[in-house]
């Protein structure tokens, strides 16, 4: 671990989910404004969700603690996940919006600390824990502008039941190199109807592209 704060600086850079538990678990225990955007569920929190620090959340009382939550939009193309980011409101009280932007994993408590994640490196991923006050300041403003522009989690998916049912036949059929024409056939589809379709799947995706978004679609293991 390299702990600049220890020569006055006001970063610090610990490497692994153990290694940030033990530095953050009390303080992720005792906030009252959790902020937290993500790729994926599979974020460090998560990962020690049968640890000390779900069994301190569990036993805050509904309304001691405001958690807002903003996810990619990709994540509610499977099924289990969309189901997973419902229990997590119900079961915690947390707001969820979900927007197509690309998003750090980064977790924001209190508004005076901020917690980025880095890389993956010898099977570890680093995190950097921040207070510098005008850091976290702009990473909270970056967030609240991400916020007001995400959508809500019922609202979005609604918008996106769908093509979450058609995405692993669309998926498939674009893997495959299938024309336009020949994939509606299949599927039961017109042919604008399709393209329709998978548009709003890339978009889903946040891809520029057909090619781009099977990548993103084996990133998520969604094919």
């Amino acid at each position: 671990m390299i702990d600049v704060m220890q020569t006055g600086e006001v970063v610090t850079i610990v490497h692994g989910e153990r290694e940030l538990m033990e530095r953050t678990a009390h303080l992720m225990a005792t906030a009252t404004d959790v902020a937290c955007a993500a790729n994926d569920l599979a974020t460090w929190a998560r990962a020690q969700a049968s640890g000390e620090l779900a069994e301190a959340i569990r036993t805050r009382r509904p309304g001691d603690v405001r958690i807002r939550k903003v996810y990619r939009s990709a994540l509610l193309l499977d099924p289990v996940a969309a189901q997973g980011l419902a229990r997590d409101r119900d079961r915690h009280g947390a707001q969820i919006r979900i927007t197509a932007d690309e998003i750090n994993e980064t977790i924001i408590l209190d508004r005076r600390l901020v917690i980025l994640a880095g890389d993956v490196r010898a099977g570890q991923r680093s995190y950097s824990v921040i207070t510098q006050r005008e850091t976290v300041q702009g990473v909270t403003s970056l967030f609240d502008a991400a916020w007001r522009s995400a959508t809500e989690l019922d609202v979005y998916d609604n918008r996106i039941a769908e093509i979450r049912q058609l995405a692993p036949q669309v998926l498939d059929l674009l893997s495959q190199g299938v024309k336009d024409e020949t994939a509606a056939r299949t599927l039961g589809l017109g042919v604008r109807t399709y393209r329709r379709r998978v548009a709003e799947l890339m978009d889903a995706l946040g891809a520029g592209s057909r090619f781009q978004a099977g990548v993103r679609a084996r990133e998520l293991g969604l094919v």
